[in-house]
């Protein structure tokens, strides 16, 4: 062991401000010599990495956010070596490098971007160098790729060469991918534009002759594309009758309605009007199209990276010394489900979700023909600060389009539903802190969402006289005479039976009320009562407008 050959070298900066008073001078100005260091050192895009509890040092803040953060929670007593904010150390042995940076530069956490994505652990190598002639017996190392030179493989080869090499010759602080991953980051959370990210791209190459700096967005996302997790796409039937995969994917026409899988457009100036198959570079295009965000692989992710790994386990290992509900964990819904199945909560990396679903259009214009109605898969397995930030851990996301009608929404959720089943049962994954593989298991407990939304996600009609799920067939509605609205009356029967309000007659509907509360349905009630209610999947087509005399319609051969 080297370290009893290594001191701090630094100026001398008072440190006893931080068990100082929060609202005392000395805490103030120490604070403030705190974020001169901080910002001076190790500040990325003029935002550096918080130290506050509610932070630590996970999130990125700006330095007048860092500073309200440290007044109002304590500075970290046992931080007084700032390793994170550019505190140094040297070695003073006399063969040893002068300096050492005690956190990992940029090349290294590009390569541990890479092994993550490829579920490899990483390499231990004390020569920067050697990297560039191992590529080929680490791809060999990959527990999930065979022998042959697959896909994967190739494209794990690509993004270690891209790691290690230059941004231009004699550059060390930015390789290649890591400028490219930090340039895109900037356009996702600034929301550029396609067109104006690929003018910046192209003035950079121009500039920068000798760096090596993708020419096109198309040449950067193929690049980054590698480190995820692609969507998929599905072709759906146009009037939301049906998806086709599994047996159904080579089918041309809906087996409900008819309907063409594909594009269609109208020859013009022709008596005869033909409906031709639009097609893209020989293939025919479809009507529409699922985007389907797999949630299996992307749960996998999550254990199989060592810094995610450990949020994933917070819900077992986290404090609560208050009893205060502060986490689902907290609740008695998740007690009540750990009692009820012993083997799932058996093991504390059994993941537990939410369903969170909302309608929203992305282009802000509502006469768009295109939407977005996404289905958020959320884990609840984090701590809370974590899952206050849901959008940094969306898992699973089902983008239908063009716009579809709501209530036939259980079409698009089909993917999902399969999964679910998967994760149940158990799917294999790799465990980054013991080195091996378990079987991961997840289960649907919560759902968040709007009353629109409730409609959408279990069928219950949210408006007209039975919109109340609560209540049920045993609702009191009222039409009223004007409006023409729906208006629900019988609350009193939620009061205790002595309340006053029960008997009071004028202030109400001039009725006494001595109903007891609507029985609360189970899941086999609300089974009973589906069952024998007739459903037909997809919508009714419009009626179409007029054939002016003399014209006829012609199908083309819709085979590809």
């Amino acid at each position: 062991m080297v370290l009893s050959h290594l001191i701090i070298v630094i100026n001398y900066i008072d440190k006893n401000w931080i068990t100082k008073p929060r609202g005392s001078v000395e805490y103030r100005n120490g604070l403030n010599r705190f974020l001169d260091f901080a910002f001076a050192n190790s500040s990325s895009d003029g935002m550096i990495h918080c130290p506050c509890p509610l932070c630590g040092f996970r999130f990125f803040q700006t330095r007048e956010d860092a500073y309200d953060h440290l007044l109002m929670k304590p500075f970290p007593p046992n931080y007084t070596f700032w390793l994170h904010h550019g505190e140094r150390i040297v070695d003073e042995r006399p063969s040893g490098r002068e300096e050492l940076e005690p956190t990992i530069n940029s090349g290294d956490q590009i390569r541990d971007m890479v092994h993550d994505a490829f579920n490899f652990p990483g390499l231990q190598s004390d020569d920067e160098d050697s990297m560039n002639g191992h590529v080929e017996d680490v791809a060999e190392g990959l527990p999930y790729i065979s022998d042959e030179p697959s896909r994967e493989t190739r494209a794990f080869h690509d993004l270690l060469e891209d790691g290690e090499q230059e941004l231009y010759p004699g550059c060390s602080k930015f390789s290649k991918l890591s400028f490219l991953v930090r340039l895109y980051h900037i356009k996702c959370m600034c929301g550029v534009s396609d067109k104006a990210f690929g003018l910046i791209l192209e003035l950079l190459g121009d500039a920068f002759e000798h760096a090596v700096i993708p020419k096109t967005l198309h040449d950067a996302k193929r690049i980054i594309k590698k480190l995820g997790i692609e969507y998929k796409k599905i072709d759906a039937c146009p009037n939301d009758c049906m998806l086709y995969r599994g047996s159904d994917q080579d089918l041309s026409r809906c087996k409900q309605c008819g309907a063409s899988r594909w594009k269609q457009k109208t020859r013009k100036n022709s008596i005869i009007r033909i409906n031709a198959i639009v097609k893209k570079n020989g293939k025919p295009l479809p009507a529409k199209i699922l985007r389907y965000f797999p949630l299996i692989p992307r749960l996998q992710r999550l254990f199989m990276s060592s810094k995610t790994l450990v949020d994933m386990l917070w819900h077992k290992r986290g404090t609560n010394s208050d009893g205060f509900l502060r986490h689902p964990r907290d609740g008695e819904g998740w007690k009540a489900f750990d009692m009820r199945y012993t083997n799932f909560s058996g093991d504390p990396r059994s993941v537990r979700l939410a369903l969170a679903s909302d309608g929203f259009n992305p282009y802000g214009n509502l006469s768009s023909k295109y939407s977005i109605w996404p289905v958020i898969l959320i884990p609840y397995n984090l701590p809370p600060w974590i899952c206050m930030k849901q959008s940094n851990f969306i898992l699973s996301m089902i983008i239908p389009g063009p716009k579809m009608p709501g209530n036939d929404i259980d079409i698009y959720l089909q993917p999902l539903i399969d999964e679910l089943k998967q994760l149940w049962a158990g799917v294999d994954t790799y465990d980054a802190s013991e080195k091996k593989t378990f079987k991961m298991r997840a289960a649907l407990m919560w759902t968040i969402r709007d009353f629109p939304g409730l409609g959408n996600l279990s069928g219950w009609n949210t408006y007209g006289g039975r919109a109340c799920p609560t209540c049920n067939l045993d609702a009191e509605t009222r039409r009223l005479t004007f409006s023409q609205k729906w208006c629900y009356m019988g609350h009193r029967r939620f009061l205790n039976r002595d309340h006053r309000y029960r008997q009071d007659r004028s202030r109400f509907d001039g009725k006494v009320e001595d109903r007891s509360p609507p029985t609360k349905l189970t899941g086999r009630d609300v089974l009973r009562q589906l069952d024998g209610v007739p459903v037909s999947q997809g919508k009714v087509q419009a009626v179409g407008s007029k054939r002016r005399r003399g014209q006829q319609t012609v199908m083309q051969d819709e085979s590809p």
